[in-house]
C-alpha cells in the first residue's frame, strides 16, 4: 500500500518510506566505487591516482543537477501540498528541459577545459593522459548524469520511491556488470572504466524520463510548460545549498588532492581516493534519509500542519544519533578489511590508507545532522539558511582545517580536518535550529 506524504508518520511508517531513498544512495554509492575498485586492481595505482584526481571536477560540473533536483523537489511538493497538481506538473517539466540545457552546456565547457584543469591540480605524464581519457568519456554522458540525479529527489516526491530504488539499483547492476565486463574481462582499462559508467548513467537518467513522458500513477507527469524565470530563480535559491555542498565538496577534493601530493605523492591521492569511496556509502545512508524526508516536510509546510513538523524533526534527530553512533563504529571495525580490498596490493598504500580512514570515521558522529539540517531547510523553502550551513560545512571549515591542521599533525591533519569541520559545522546547524524554530514551529 502506497504510503502518502499527507499521513502521519511513525517510526515504522517512516523507515517505510525512506528506505527506498535510503538504499537507492547506498547503491548509488556503491556502482560509483566499482569504477574505482576495478581501476585499481586491474589497471594499476596510477589510473586509478588519476581518477580519483579529475574526478572532482566531473562532480563539480553535475552539482546544478543537485540544485535542480533539490531545490525543484521542494518546490514542486509545496505545491502539491497547496492541492496545486497542474502547477506541480509544470514547474517538474520546466525544470527537465532547464536540466537538459545545463547538462549540454556543461558537457561543452567540460571537453573544453578539461586537460588545462588537469594539469593545474597537478597531474602529469601518463596521469596526465588518464585523467583526459577518463573525464572527456564521462563527460560525454553529462546530460544523463544530470537527469539521473535529478530524479533521485522527484520520485520520492511523485510517492514513487520504491521504482526510483529499482531504477538506480539498474543502473547499478549495469555499471558493475560492464565494469567486469570492460576492464576485467576486455582489458580495456581506465576508458572501459568510464563508458560503464557512462551507460549504466543511461539507465539512470533516461528510464525516468521515459515513464514521466507517458501516463502513470505517480503524482507527476511530463506536460507542456514553459520556462518561468521567477520560479527557477527560487528553485535555484533554495537548492543552492545543495549546489553549494557538492560544488564546495568538489573544491574542497581537489584541495585535499593537491597537499596530499605535496605531503605524500601519488599514494596520498591514492589512499585519500579510498577513503572517499567508502565515505560515499557510509554518508549516503544520511542523504537518502534527507532525501527521503524532505518531501515530507515540504508537503506538510505547504499545508501547514505543523504537528506533523514537529513530529518529523524529532524523529529525525533522533533516527541521525543513532545512525551516527552506529555508522562510526562499523567505520572503525571495517577499516583494515576496506583498504585491503582496494590497496591491499601494496603494504604502504594500505597501512596509509587503513590509519587514515580510522580517524576520517570519526566525523560520522556529526556530519548527518549537518546533512539534515541543510536538507530540512530546502523543504522549507529556505534556501538561505540551507546555504549558510552547507557553505559553512563544505567549504568554509574545511578549507580552514585542511590549511591549519596539516601544519601541527602532518598528514594526520588531513585525515582529522573533516572531523574539525563538522564537529564545527555542528554549531552552526544548533543555532539555526533555535533561530529558526519559532518562525517554523518545529520546536
Amino acid at each position: 500500500m502506497r504510503i502518502q506524504l499527507s499521513e502521519h508518520f511513525t517510526y515504522p511508517k517512516l523507515f517505510r518510506f525512506v528506505l527506498p531513498s535510503v538504499i537507492m544512495m547506498i547503491f548509488t554509492s556503491i556502482y560509483g566505487v566499482v569504477d574505482g575498485l576495478f581501476v585499481s586492481n586491474f589497471v594499476g595505482k596510477t589510473p586509478f591516482a588519476a581518477v580519483n584526481l579529475i574526478m572532482p571536477l566531473l562532480m563539480g560540473l553535475g552539482t546544478i543537477g543537485f540544485m535542480i533536483g533539490t531545490g525543484g523537489s521542494a518546490l514542486v511538493a509545496k505545491t502539491l501540498g497547496e492541492k496545486d497538481h497542474q502547477r506541480a506538473n509544470q514547474y517538474f517539466s520546466m525544470l527537465i528541459r532547464v536540466t537538459v540545457i545545463a547538462g549540454i552546456v556543461l558537457t561543452v565547457l567540460g571537453l573544453v577545459t578539461i586537460r588545462p584543469v588537469a594539469a593545474a591540480f597537478g597531474a602529469t605524464g601518463q596521469m596526465l593522459e588518464n585523467c583526459v581519457i577518463y573525464g572527456s568519456i564521462l563527460l560525454a554522458f553529462q546530460v544523463p548524469f544530470m537527469l539521473q540525479i535529478f530524479f533521485q529527489s522527484f520520485f520520492v516526491t511523485a510517492e514513487k520511491p520504491r521504482l526510483g530504488l529499482w531504477m538506480t539499483v539498474g543502473a547499478g547492476v549495469t555499471n558493475m556488470v560492464l565494469d567486469a565486463l570492460f576492464v576485467a574481462a576486455f582489458q580495456w582499462g581506465i576508458a572501459g572504466a568510464a563508458v560503464a559508467t557512462g551507460l549504466s548513467q543511461m539507465v539512470g537518467g533516461v528510464l525516468p524520463l521515459l515513464y514521466f513522458a507517458r501516463k502513470n500513477t505517480s503524482l507527476l507527469r511530463l506536460t507542456k510548460s514553459r520556462i518561468e524565470f521567477r520560479a527557477l530563480l527560487r528553485v535555484c535559491a533554495n537548492g543552492s545549498s545543495e549546489l553549494m555542498t557538492n560544488l564546495s565538496s568538489s573544491v574542497v577534493n581537489m584541495l585535499y588532492n593537491l597537499q596530499l601530493i605535496k605531503l605524500a605523492g601519488e599514494d596520498g591521492v591514492a589512499a585519500y581516493g579510498v577513503l572517499m569511496y567508502v565515505n560515499f556509502i557510509f554518508i549516503a545512508i544520511f542523504i537518502g534519509y534527507a532525501i527521503g524526508s524532505a518531501p515530507i516536510v515540504g508537503y506538510q509546510y505547504g499545508a501547514a500542519n505543523h504537528p506533523e513538523l514537529k513530529n518529523m524533526f524529532r524523529k529525525s534527530l533522533m533516527i541521525t544519533a543513532v545512525s551516527g553512533a552506529v555508522l562510526t563504529l562499523l567505520a572503525e571495525l571495517l577499516a583494515a578489511p576496506l583498504a585491503q580490498v582496494f590497496v591491499g596490493y601494496d603494504a604502504a598504500l594500505y597501512e596509509m590508507t587503513r590509519h587514515g580512514f580510522q580517524l576520517f570515521a570519526l566525523s560520522f558522529l556529526f556530519c548527518g545532522f549537518n546533512i539534515f539540517s541543510s536538507a530540512f531547510f530546502t523543504a522549507l523553502n529556505n534556501g538561505a539558511v540551507s546555504a549558510a550551513i552547507a557553505f559553512s560545512r563544505t567549504l568554509v571549515f574545511q578549507i580552514l582545517s585542511i590549511l591549519v591542521l596539516p601544519l601541527l599533525l602532518g598528514i594526520d591533519g588531513i585525515w582529522l580536518a573533516i572531523v574539525m569541520a563538522e564537529l564545527l559545522a555542528l554549531a552552526v546547524t544548533l543555532f539555526f535550529f533555535l533561530f529558526k524554530k519559532k518562525q517554523y514551529q518545529y520546536l
